[in-house]
């Protein structure tokens, strides 16, 4: 009862100033966004500590090695969150502020459930915060993109709320239960079904991912950071705890999760790179990373017996991701800030550090994760052209950070700017980038090792990231000698892609039913 009331006190001190900032934007809210961020400090020292870890069946909160450091990577990236919104000081950024504290709460209780039901309030306040941070630009393509978004959330939220109650029915309402309860039980294939639609919008997996890079290319960069980083390891979390991972093997569905995802990472390269919007780009390497970590879900509901393998690695390997990519996002204001200043240097060392950690480069939190992903599936030898196939994963996420780079260069606010509160809680991301991993996998997850610094080791982290810089600079090359023809160097792909369409429906409902039309491009004007 104890650890309940901790953590619940740890949950409603957030939501507290938010309610208070989302009705108010005077002076007295303004003070209190600006010290938003130390709302959520219970939160980090309570999975620091691991208080409830391994607590008996009557707490309503799960904390275990999936849980715990998720739930210390969202608060990291929610407070440095808040405060790079919380330095602009208008009323917009108040709201922001409350919005961002909401869509905290609502993520760490998905992360933190024991039960369905739990879960599915924690998913449902997420996607009410993201809808309305969505709609703050004020810009047609936000509308445009927030009502995207809307409609695949509440498609995955009804399938969640259908998951639910065929699990609660059978009996599986705590989350510990639900496997062993789903795999001896005649509602498996729903619930496989259910659980991968409702889960892999969250997780923007292919072929349901276009919403995240069309909003990240409209909300504000602290909306995308958190997005990147957090919000879509809600779908990881709701894959491993409602799947029968480890209880049943489910070869057929197991594959095709296998094959969808590893496509969809490797897909991600067209529209990626095909851009011109430096946080849509970012968006697709997301989902390229995402691909990769769904893979080892799909593994794992392939053969029960890499189940907890490969759910301990994509847990590695979401942390690398959240602390990582949460912070290049963030490198995207920082450098148009800090771009033309004189910590110029220090700002493009520290993205430098992060984009190679994204794609896994030697020394890095992503050769720590992609090392655990590899041995995970080195005891599957029918999942063997897996394993080949996945470093080309880093050669897409170094294609798209390049393009994303390259784009960066002309975006750069003049005048010098020194160092200021928002550049420190950067920073501490840098750091949590390259060494929270390496920490939390040794210490954390002592199951799986961390690589070793010999040759064959380094050569398998590095050859995947110098492919990708080789065929970029082959492709810069020949673009400057002339041998591109303009009609392809003018190639793009409309942001969101696959969902572009269902944009597109849903603004002309929109204009029939006489609101101000709106498209899904754009985004320039959106606040920083």
């Amino acid at each position: 009862m104890t650890t309940d009331l901790l953590w619940l006190g740890a949950l409603v001190l957030p939501a507290a100033p938010a309610v208070v900032l989302l009705r108010r934007t005077d002076a007295r809210a303004r003070s209190t966004a600006a010290a938003a961020p130390f709302a959520l400090l219970p939160l980090a020292v309570l999975a620091v500590l691991g208080v409830g870890d391994g607590a008996g069946t009557g707490s309503w909160v799960l904390v275990d090695a999936v849980s715990r450091p998720l739930v210390l990577v969202a608060t990291v990236l929610y407070t440095a969150a808040l405060v790079v919104a919380a330095r602009a000081g208008s009323p917009g950024a108040v709201r922001l502020t409350g919005l961002l504290l909401l869509c905290c709460v609502g993520n760490a209780l998905a992360l933190l459930a024991a039960d369905v039901l739990a879960l599915a309030v924690g998913c449902v306040l997420t996607t009410v915060a993201v809808a309305l941070m969505a709609r703050l630009p004020g810009t047609a393509a936000a509308r445009s993109a927030a009502r995207v978004h809307l409609a695949l959330s509440v498609v995955a939220d009804a399938a969640l709320l259908a998951a639910a109650g065929l699990v609660v029915a059978a009996g599986g309402r705590r989350l510990a239960d639900v496997p062993a309860v789903v795999a001896g039980s005649p509602v498996l294939v729903p619930v496989v079904v259910l659980t991968l639609v409702a889960f892999g919008v969250r997780a923007a997996t292919f072929p349901l991912h276009g919403w995240l890079p069309l909003l990240e290319s409209t909300v504000a960069i602290p909306v995308g950071a958190v997005l990147s980083g957090s919000v879509v390891k809600i779908g990881l979390v709701g894959l491993l705890r409602l799947l029968p991972l480890g209880e049943v093997a489910l070869p057929g569905w197991g594959t095709a999760v296998v094959v969808v995802a590893l496509v969809g990472g490797l897909l991600a390269l067209v529209p990626g790179v095909l851009n011109d919007d430096a946080e849509a780009s970012l968006g697709y390497s997301t989902v390229g990373q995402m691909g990769f970590i769904t893979v080892l879900v799909g593994a794992a509901l392939a053969v029960p017996e890499l189940a907890e393998a490969c759910v301990l690695s994509a847990v590695v390997y979401a942390v690398h991701h959240g602390m990582a990519k949460g912070g290049l996002v963030l490198s995207v204001q920082i450098w148009q800030r800090h771009g033309a200043g004189p910590l110029r240097g220090p700002v493009l060392a520290g993205a430098a550090v992060l984009a190679l950690a994204v794609v896994g480069a030697p020394l890095g939190s992503g050769a720590v994760a992609k090392y655990a992903a590899k041995r995970a599936l080195a005891d599957g030898p029918e999942l063997a052209v897996v394993t080949v196939a996945l470093p080309f994963v880093a050669t897409v996420s170094t294609l798209i950070l390049v393009r994303t780079a390259a784009i960066l260069r002309r975006h750069v606010r003049p005048g010098p700017v020194g160092a200021d509160v928002g550049l420190v809680s950067w920073a501490v991301l840098c750091l949590g980038g390259t060494v929270v991993t390496w920490y939390l996998a040794g210490r954390w997850v002592p199951v799986l090792s961390v690589p070793a610094l010999d040759t064959v080791t380094l050569w398998q982290a590095t050859w995947p990231v110098l492919l990708g810089l080789g065929v970029a600079g082959l492709g810069a090359g020949a673009v400057r000698a002339g041998l591109v023809p303009a009609r392809v160097r003018s190639l793009t792909v409309p942001r969101g892609d696959l969902v572009a369409l269902l944009g597109r429906a849903l603004d002309a409902t929109s204009r029939a039913r006489g609101r101000a039309p709106a498209g899904t491009g754009g985004g320039a004007d959106r606040p920083g």
